[in-house]
């Protein structure tokens, strides 16, 4: 069974009716970067921030996967799929992929603001809980903040991404500028010999020679490189 990672940024979840970070009207031109996505912001506002999430995940319960998702998570049927996501919505889980990093967090998750990557208090919300106010504690006493990696903190999980790049024999990178490091250079560490497939309706500038781009939103992206590229490889 041959090995596919996937790159997945912003433009996968575009079509469910996600905002984008980026372009008309993305989510950084209603709210400044520096006041809802940086530990200087949280800590000069943390009911700003706070509510800014809630209102991100009240988003998220509204919408659902969509075909580009779940052409995505069909591909486990004959390919080894491994998801490396800068998305922090739960869409590519309820489309059904099964073997998902994400690099910047998960907005159903909060942590503790004393360690945000302590596995012990990563606690998942439900959608019967999604509020998170000032006040509400970690167990280790601290306020419960976003699991989010936001700007100027560390990406821990780029270490499993970049050791899933092992062995693989196919990348595909779906609706992402790769402008945001390090999940940008990721690419770097696929060997040349490997096919990658762009799929973008924007022009993204990318220096690597070889790559097939298909100008096209996720889902009917996902459509032609299916019919046209993955249905002749066995």
């Amino acid at each position: 069974m041959k090995k596919i990672v996937v790159l997945t940024g912003a433009g996968m979840s575009a079509e469910s009716g996600i905002s984008t970070f980026r372009g008309g009207n993305g989510l950084w031109d209603e709210y400044p970067v520096e006041q809802v996505a940086t530990p200087e912001g949280y800590r000069a506002d943390p009911a700003l921030v706070l509510e800014f999430y809630n209102t991100r995940r009240r988003q998220l319960l509204e919408v659902e996967p969509n075909e580009g998702h779940k052409l995505l998570a069909g591909l486990e049927s004959e390919f080894d799929v491994t998801v490396v996501t800068q998305n922090v919505d739960n869409l590519h889980e309820r489309a059904g992929s099964t073997n998902v990093i994400h690099l910047h967090g998960e907005l159903m998750k909060v942590c503790s603001s004393r360690e945000p990557y302590s596995e012990r208090y990563i606690k998942t919300l439900t959608p019967d809980e999604i509020e998170v106010k000032v006040g509400d504690l970690a167990p280790d006493g601290s306020q419960l903040r976003p699991f989010i990696v936001w700007f100027g903190e560390a990406v821990p999980k780029i270490e499993d991404a970049i050791a899933a790049l092992a062995g693989v024999d196919i990348f595909i990178i779906i609706g992402t500028s790769l402008n945001v490091y390090p999940a940008a250079g990721l690419l770097n560490y696929v060997p040349a010999s490997v096919p990658v497939y762009l799929i973008d309706p924007n022009e993204v500038n990318v220096t690597r020679r070889g790559v097939t781009v298909i100008r096209e939103g996720a889902s009917e992206g996902m459509r032609t490189l299916i019919d046209r590229y993955l249905s002749k490889i066995k």
